[in-house]
């Protein structure tokens, strides 16, 4: 985690929940509240004048609501790194919001105990999804639960099965020679693999990749 302080801008239309999640965030040393906005139009005016690492943005706001306002800045080239903040969990909702840049999904009901992780996590240009938000994705598939494979390679890079099998055992704390071992291939080949998976996920080693993963608790 690097160092400098993380600044943030919260966008909601209920003063009483950015009160709160102030008050949260107030625990934090490395975080500091730089301002907060009550309907849309003021989210952007605030943007045009001023910038934050970290907008948390509640969907339902009047005047321009928070997916307009993620239309607006994915048009204007300038989003901020974005949680979306809200009382729904629809799927179709989550895959909108991920296809206009928004980097984290996490409901109000959760915002108390996760609102400093989720920060945290985007800053360091991760994604972030709530427990409850995690679980509803996995059930999404098919109306029942589905492999965490299938969770992964819709929401955290195409991998292939092979790739997967090596990101997991990579978790899992296996050197290259025990996962060659594992899978009968070469340590080569299990380089040649790890190169991959690191370019796809955006992470610059193996102990990258195993936080990565223990993260999105794609492993036990």
């Amino acid at each position: 985690m690097r160092e400098e302080r993380i600044t943030v801008h919260i966008a909601d239309d209920h003063q009483i929940l950015i009160d709160g999640i102030i008050a949260v965030l107030k625990t934090e040393e490395m975080i500091d509240v730089v301002g907060y906005s009550l309907d849309g139009h003021s989210v952007i005016n605030w943007f045009n004048e001023n910038s934050a690492d970290i907008l948390v943005l509640d969907i339902g706001m009047p005047k321009l609501d928070g997916i307009d306002v993620l239309r607006s800045f994915q048009n204007n080239g300038n989003l901020p790194n974005t949680i979306v903040l809200t009382s729904y969990n629809d799927v179709k909702l989550i895959k909108e919001v991920l296809k206009l840049g928004a980097k984290g999904f996490i409901t109000k009901v959760s915002a108390g105990e996760s609102i400093i992780e989720a920060i945290k996590t985007v800053y360091e240009d991760e994604m972030y999804f709530s427990h409850d938000i995690r679980n509803k994705i996995v059930n999404s598939f098919t109306g029942k639960k589905v492999t965490e494979e299938a969770y992964f390679k819709e929401y955290f890079g195409m991998l292939s099965e092979r790739e997967y099998e090596i990101l997991k055992l990579i978790a899992e704390e296996y050197g290259n020679k025990e996962i060659a071992d594992s899978l009968h291939i070469s340590t080569g080949t299990v380089e040649t693999h790890k190169k991959n998976i690191m370019t796809k996920l955006g992470v610059k080693n193996a102990v990258g990749l195993a936080i990565y993963v223990v993260k999105h608790k794609l492993i036990d």
